[in-house]
């Protein structure tokens, strides 16, 4: 299964960008990326330093691409760019100075067509991975936000949840959005997307503000995505449990067995699935970006090298035009490899 989705990549040839070039687990995957021919690979940091890196690690990076934010010789058009993208926001002193960062240089890179996708975060904190996508990268058409998703794996059970990382207090519009995309991300991890719309609430039940945006958003996603099973408003209990449900709303095609569970706000959502990882013994994998016009994904900084090896071919798949996209069952290998690893890091920290 991996070999098919490996082939499809090599057809559709896709280069990545790495924020933290010198980084052993980056320069690792790097090296298999391109002595496997999977990806072409663009490494940022000082060539002296990432080589000597690559050195220290027996690393071979020949095929790897090296640029220096700070000596970058297309670096004028970039600022001129930036510059516009921000659209009086900074200054050109102040781009100069972000660009002699490696995370906006490389989210940079993709917006200009330097590289498809870019994974951070070895080193760097999300939100120094995700807030030059959102200035930068923007929204896809018929995107108004960006928002996150996390795939929540335990054994062969799937799970999705979202936005748990990126808004705080989403509308009933930003609501309708986190639901379909999140819908989308959960197809491309192999679950069928039976949506549940959470809240304290199970129709109509209880009353507040958030029970009626939560309601209202329900309403909105089932004429914008008709195809989509939605339940909600709906409270947890009855989105999992086949007796509850019987009891709470009867007959629903959602309610007892949902696997894509979108919360009112990011309080809810943060602490929901880190329940799950902490308590349910599933394992956490993203948070995925949504919404974005190019792949940018984030590592956690306690990650290895096969894991950033694994999100990598994760993010370039995401990058692949619809048409050519790479098959479930390849995606289904990635997303076992990445949590494989993921459950053998927690045991070694233990």
């Amino acid at each position: 299964m991996l070999t098919k989705m490996i082939e499809t990549l090599k057809k559709n040839p896709r280069t990545i960008v790495y924020t933290e070039g010198t980084d052993k687990r980056i320069l690792e995957s790097a090296h298999r990326l391109t002595q496997e021919g999977i990806l072409g690979v663009v490494l940022l940091g000082k060539p002296e330093e990432v080589k000597a890196a690559a050195k220290a690690g027996n690393f071979n990076i020949d095929a790897c691409q090296i640029i220096d934010p700070e000596n970058y010789e297309g670096i004028d058009a970039m600022v001129a760019e930036m510059v516009k993208l921000r659209k009086g926001k900074m200054t050109d002193e102040q781009v100069r100075a972000a660009l002699s960062k490696s995370n906006y240089f490389g989210t940079m890179l993709v917006k200009m067509g330097g590289a498809d996708c870019l994974l951070g975060g070895a080193t760097y904190s999300t939100a120094d991975t995700v807030r030059p996508a959102l200035q930068l990268i923007k929204t896809k058409p018929g995107n108004n936000i960006v928002s996150s998703c996390f795939i929540l794996v335990r054994g062969d059970e799937k799970i999705a949840m979202g936005d748990c990382a990126i808004n705080i207090d989403p509308s009933e519009d930003d609501l309708v959005e986190i639901a379909i995309e999140s819908a989308k991300t959960a197809k491309i991890f192999g679950i069928d997307p039976k949506v549940a719309m959470l809240s304290y609430s199970t129709l109509g039940s209880g009353k507040g503000p958030s029970v009626t945006k939560v309601a209202n958003a329900t309403k909105k996603i089932k004429e914008a995505a008709p195809e989509l099973a939605v339940e909600g408003e709906i409270q947890f209990d009855a989105s999992v449990s086949p007796e509850v449900a019987e009891v709470k709303c009867p007959g629903s095609p959602v309610a007892g067995q949902a696997n894509t569970f979108i919360f009112p706000d990011i309080n809810a959502a943060n602490i929901g699935y880190k329940i799950a990882s902490r308590l349910g013994g599933y394992t956490a994998v993203g948070p995925v970006l949504q919404g974005l016009n190019a792949p940018i994904n984030d590592l956690s900084r306690g990650c290895n090298a096969e894991e950033v090896y694994s999100m990598s071919i994760v993010t370039a798949a995401l990058s692949v035009p619809e048409e050519e996209k790479v098959d479930e069952e390849g995606l289904e290998a990635i997303v076992r490899a990445v949590v494989e690893t993921m459950l053998a890091v927690k045991k070694l920290d233990k």
